[in-house]
This record gives C-alpha cells, structure tokens and sequence, in this order.
C-alpha cells in the first residue's frame, strides 16, 4: 500500500493516513509537493498489476473483481476530493494506472470533518474497505475502524456544540492573514541573510540600513526556487561565511546587487505576494531597493498554536511540523520552517 499524501494535509490534527501508515506493516506514505511527487514516481519501480483507489466511470468495482483482476499493490490519495483531483492532474503515472472505486454500503463516520457527499469515506474507512475487498482474511482492520470511531467520539465530546461555525475554523478566519487562503502559486516565501555588522570596541554592531548577502525564496505549489549570493564585504570573513553555513559554491556564483534587483524582479509575478516571517527580512528587500511586491510579516500572527511573538522554532518543534530543507545553509533552514508554518495556517 503507497500513500500519496497532498502537502497541505500533512498537518491536519484530524489526519488518519498517519494512523493508516502506523497500523499497517505493508504501507508507505509519501507527502511532497505535487510536482516533486511526480518526479519521485517517475524512478519508482512498481508492481505489474499496480493500480490507485480513484473514482470515475472507468474505475472498477472492488467487491465486484474476481481473485485475478486484484491489484497486489495500491495507491491511495490522501486529502480533501480537490486534493486527490490535483494529484492526479500534477502526477502523470498516476493517470496511466488502473483505476478501482469502492461503493460504501453506509455513510462514512468521519463526522468532525465536512465531506463533499453522504457516502464518502475517510482515508483510514477507504483503505480498511479495499483491504477487506482484497484480503478478507486481514487481521485486525476491525481493531483499526474501532479506535478511528473512538477518536471520531472523543473529538466531538471536546468539541463546542457549535464546532462547525466556530471562527477558528472559518475559511479566512481574523487570526490567519486572507492572502494565505488564495493561490498557492501566488505565494513566495522568502528568507535573507543580512550583512556582518561592524566591531565596535569588540562588540558587533548591525549596520545602519542592513543589506542582504544571501536570499532564498520558493513559490509555493511550484519546483520554483530562487537564490542568489550577493557581494558584499562581509563575505570575505570566514567565520560569517561558517556562521551562514555557505558553501564555495555560493560564492562562486556570487552577483551584483544590481543583477540581484533584476533577477529578483524576473522571479516575481504580478499577482505575488512575497511572505516572510520576520519584519527585517521584509527591510532588507526595502533597503535593496527590491521590494517589488507586497510582502507580509508572520511574527504577529497570533494563533492558539503560535501566540504573539512566539518563536518559530519553538512552533515547529511542539506541533511536530516536518520540514524539507533544500541544502544545508541557515537560510534553506529557516526558509524551511517557514513554509511548513505558512502550510499549518494555510490548514487552520
């Protein structure tokens, strides 16, 4: 069993393929973005009679295959239906595999979250009713609907009668900025390194309009990256280079604040909205003469999970938010962070 996991679903509280994948000794579950999934697959070796759980009117019927026609291994999309729908439109393997669909007997039980219809199922009931059109003989899925229905029980007995209206859950509620409810694709989140300051009497002092040294930024829902090293002075002290974690290859590829303006620009669409987490990464472009789009800070974002002023690191470490670096520098860390914070708001 192969769990394709849609990004924005990794941190719903609510979740039940992490229950899926821990309860079962044949299942791996996957979350990436939709076009590194597609990548990932494309070098994946799978079985001859592969094929994914996936609604339509050329899917067949599980309970209706004979012992020859099952698939001995499948794929299961985890996510809300518009999810699913742009996993298979982003991942073209996906589109070539047989296609199976179940017909629920009953409604689903996943009550603490809204499904698009009556009968659709949770991914933990989904893969619970292929397994027992597959493998009837399968030991404890019985056990696995139980504890799923318990957890279904215990939210709603700590939930306010009206949980469904409660504003914290409303789509652009006051605490989440509406700019995170729109286009993924619009969205850029950026970090920046800022210049060594200077020593004064053996104390560091932090220059009088800072500039950045190195930028990083990713548009979401994209493979979109953009870095660049800019020259600067500061470069050419050893223990800042060591402190940034910069490598020889960001130096070789160092570019004129000038060329930084420009490609920076390049990136940037219309329609961006540039997010960081701290205001001065937001001077920093300012004092560059880069701010060439709205940029929004997350610092005073105040959530249940992340009070006022609160560190990010701390966030990411209580909510257990898992991150994906792209290289070893401070600044791919903390862009990292980044995103799996604005992910988490992008789910509240």
């Amino acid at each position: 069993m192969l769990i394709l996991q849609h990004r924005r679903e990794r941190f719903h509280p609510f979740n039940t393929a992490r229950i899926v994948n821990q309860a079962l000794s044949r299942c791996k579950l996957i979350c990436e973005h939709n076009i590194d999934l597609a990548t990932r697959l494309e070098k994946m070796a799978f079985s001859e009679r592969v094929g994914i759980l996936y609604p339509g009117e050329q899917a067949k019927l599980m309970t209706e295959l004979s012992p020859e026609e099952h698939p001995d291994q499948l794929i299961i999309l985890d996510g809300t239906w518009h999810h699913a729908k742009t996993l298979m439109r982003d991942i073209p393997r996906l589109q070539m595999l047989p296609r199976y669909r179940l017909a629920p007997a009953k409604p689903g039980q996943y009550r603490i979250r809204r499904e698009p219809n009556a009968h659709a199922l949770s991914t933990l009931e989904a893969t619970v009713a292929a397994l027992k059109s597959l493998e009837g003989d399968t030991e404890h899925l019985d056990t696995l609907l139980a504890a799923f229905a318990k957890m279904v029980d215990r939210q709603f007995a700590y939930a306010p009668t009206n949980w469904r209206s409660n504003a914290r859950r409303r789509a652009g509620g006051s605490n989440v900025p509406r700019v995170l409810r729109d286009d993924a694709t619009s969205i850029v989140i950026a970090y920046g390194e800022q210049q060594r300051g200077d020593k004064v009497r053996g104390r560091a002092r932090r220059a009088q309009k800072p500039l950045p040294v190195f930028w990083t930024a990713k548009r979401l829902g994209t493979a979109d990256w953009f870095q660049a090293t800019i020259q600067s002075e500061s470069l050419a002290d050893k223990d800042f280079r060591t402190r940034l974690k910069l490598k020889d290859e960001h130096l070789e590829q160092t570019i004129s604040p000038e060329s930084f303006r420009e490609a920076w620009q390049a990136f940037l669409r219309p329609s961006d909205c540039v997010v960081v987490y701290h205001p001065s990464t937001a001077k920093l472009l300012h004092n560059a003469d880069a701010d060439f789009a709205p940029c929004l800070t997350l610092k005073s974002v105040n959530t249940l999970a992340h009070p006022k002023g609160g560190s990010l690191d701390a966030l990411i470490a209580a909510n257990e938010l898992a991150t994906f670096p792209r290289d070893g520098t401070r600044a791919s860390l903390r862009l990292a962070n980044l995103e799996a914070f604005v992910e988490f708001l992008r789910c509240i």
